[in-house]
């Protein structure tokens, strides 16, 4: 049997596809028609923890425990000694110095020095490794900020 070629739907009945294959692009209606662009692809954003779970806030809450408990054990300390001292040595804290000044009220006014060494201490360290630290979790806060804000 004949088959004639100006029917569309074929040897079997079935209808051709009129539209874009499945199986591959589309046909151009003329051969020096440009392809269609792809359509840009999303770019890959990197899953992070928001920065209240993040890591560096665990480190930068521990560093400043650690600068806090060492001035404040610096300064209580030091206080702590002063009164055991008076209480159970108070030979050396009567005992005399230099030209009559007693042991006592020399530790007893070096009780400030004392307190703003460990308040000097506690900033210097702060500003060397707590500020930075701080800084780069500020700065990535703010880049997760801008982020969302563009999304």
């Amino acid at each position: 049997m004949a088959h004639d070629l100006s029917d569309p739907a074929g040897p079997a009945g079935s209808a051709a596809p009129s539209g874009p294959s499945a199986h591959g692009p589309a046909h151009l209606t003329y051969p020096w028609q440009p392809l269609p662009p792809e359509p840009p692809r999303p770019r890959p954003v990197p899953h992070r923890e928001p920065v209240g779970h993040h890591s560096d806030l665990r480190v930068l809450r521990g560093a400043y425990r650690l600068r806090r408990r060492t001035a404040t054990l610096t300064a209580l300390g030091y206080f702590t000694l002063f009164l055991v001292l008076s209480a159970f040595a108070p030979d050396l804290m009567t005992s005399t110095v230099a030209d009559g000044v007693p042991a006592g009220l020399l530790l007893a006014l070096l009780q400030l020095p004392v307190t703003w060494l460990a308040i000097a201490l506690y900033e210097h360290s702060a500003r060397r490794h707590v500020d930075p630290l701080a800084d780069r979790i500020r700065r990535t806060a703010e880049l997760d900020a801008r982020r969302g804000a563009l999304r």
